[in-house]
């Protein structure tokens, strides 16, 4: 299957990344044209629009910053839904709206082509391993056509149901992740107000009840200072905002949510953006004259577990 990857960021530079380190046949495109050069070096192909990588290939996969950044791509001059015809599969590996990504499924499927969506969950490190988790809502036919590129993608794959239901269960998990690290960084600043060592507690934590994925790899470059996790204070707010809007939507009266959302706003405000998502941190340093770092964890996440074969997660029902 010939495959094209739009939009080289930080998580779609390494998902294309893994399919050709597989040995797919790979044609590229990104606004910034230098990202693509790490791959056109290593034998993938360049296209000129998104119209044009569309016709060159069988699936076309996007993975894009926001679903204003899709639509311009799936429906602008020259863009996705130009070329696409029967046969062929758009898949969108961006976290996004479930309702533009239902919307935009249909215009793929008004033209006899087929959709998924597939947004991975696990971090940029997994990514970059082929050893993240993927969800992906389509119907049962285009999701076994995709079943082998996923388990090329990512390790544990999920069939979440049809359209929409990927994309709603992962704003989801990446509001569950934004709690934890707001948690996790009020429990490091509150114990070294306390006089405890913050190496100590990283162990106290992770060999506890109070444990998590976030606590677990977020809180090691954040001791460390550098605090680069590749995952921005503006990308943060889409996905808490996209899940605020689903509660409201259907009625629920959430509390903590609002205050998460609030807490990043001022974030954003005090450091930009772009700033790194772990950068929040900071409001509690500044606040408490608190250096929250320590000796002997890494700058960077890096994924030690070796790359497998991925497989599908089944759910179990009685």
């Amino acid at each position: 299957m010939k495959v094209g990857f739009i939009g080289l960021g930080n998580v779609g530079g390494k998902l294309a990344g893994s399919l050709l380190r597989n040995g797919f046949d790979l044609t590229v495109r990104d606004l910034d044209p230098t990202l693509a050069e790490p791959f056109l070096a290593k034998g993938a192909h360049w296209a000129e629009s998104a119209a044009e990588l569309t016709k060159a290939v069988d699936l076309v996969v996007t993975c894009l910053p926001s679903p204003a950044a899709c639509s311009a791509v799936m429906e602008g001059d020259k863009g996705i839904l130009e070329a696409m015809v029967p046969g062929k599969i758009w898949a969108e590996m961006s976290t996004t709206d479930a309702d533009e990504m239902a919307r935009l499924a249909k215009l793929v499927q008004a033209k006899g082509a087929a959709a998924i969506e597939c947004p991975v969950s696990g971090g940029c490190h997994r990514a970059a391993t082929g050893n993240i988790s993927i969800f992906a809502g389509c119907d049962r036919e285009t999701f076994e056509r995709m079943l082998p590129i996923l388990t090329t993608l990512g390790r544990r794959v999920l069939h979440t149901g049809p359209i929409g239901s990927a994309s709603t269960l992962k704003v989801m998990t990446n509001y569950l992740a934004t709690a934890n690290l707001l948690t996790v960084c009020e429990a490091m600043v509150t114990m070294k107000a306390a006089g405890l060592d913050l190496a100590t507690t990283y162990e106290a934590i992770r060999i506890s009840s109070g444990t998590s994925f976030v606590h677990e790899t977020e809180s090691q470059v954040i001791l460390n200072g550098s605090r680069t996790i590749d995952f921005t204070m503006d990308l943060v707010l889409k996905d808490i905002g996209l899940f605020q809007k689903i509660a409201e939507e259907e009625g629920v009266p959430l509390e903590i949510s609002p205050l998460l959302i609030e807490i990043f706003k001022d974030g954003q405000a005090r450091y930009g953006a772009r700033a790194q998502s772990d950068d929040i941190i900071r409001r509690l340093e500044e606040a408490t004259g608190l250096d929250i770092t320590a000796p002997g964890f890494p700058a960077e996440m890096v994924d030690d577990e070796p790359e497998e074969p991925g497989y599908e997660v089944v759910v179990k029902r009685a």
